[in-house]
């Protein structure tokens, strides 16, 4: 992993931010549920600061994208890390980016006192089931995810 990096993005990333965006949702056969343009990237990322983005960088070229944010365990009386995001482009995978970026947001985690560092994944998607297993994860079977979106979501808050 020569000329390899992993940054922060900033305000300038928010087109490669949307691009990847654009290519998970593909790659999930979602992309009709996107709805992210740059102007909402730039406000809710980096105005209202909700969530934060690491690029991994080979030569010059994003190759990978881990988009989290800090949630609460009560249980645990601190934060963690939210992984909402992890992907990296098909001619880069199986080469450790993706496993580079989980090690970064770990050290994140840690050194900022974190409890935990949780995500989701879909149940079909066995080659990153099998990549999140090697790491030592552990899946969360007895918890069922939940959600309010769109208009159910609308229709509820009144």
């Amino acid at each position: 992993m020569n000329n390899f990096t992993i940054r922060q993005a900033d305000i300038n990333d928010v087109s490669t931010i949307l691009s990847f965006i654009k290519e998970l949702a593909e790659y999930e056969n979602m992309s009709d549920q996107v709805v992210a343009t740059e102007e909402l990237l730039k406000e809710w990322l980096f105005e209202k600061k909700k969530a934060e983005v690491l690029l991994a960088m080979k030569g010059g070229i994003a190759v990978g994208i881990a988009l989290y944010f800090y949630n609460f365990s009560t249980f645990l009386g601190r934060a963690g890390i939210y992984l909402e995001d992890l992907f990296v482009k098909k001619e880069y995978r199986g080469k450790g980016y993706g496993k580079a970026l989980l090690k970064e947001l770990a050290r994140i985690a840690v050194s900022q006192g974190c409890g935990r560092l949780e995500w989701s994944c879909l149940d079909w998607n066995q080659p990153s089931i099998d990549f999140y297993l090697s790491l030592g994860a552990t899946p969360m079977n007895e918890w069922t995810q939940y959600r309010l979106a769109g208009e159910t979501l609308e229709k509820f808050s009144h």
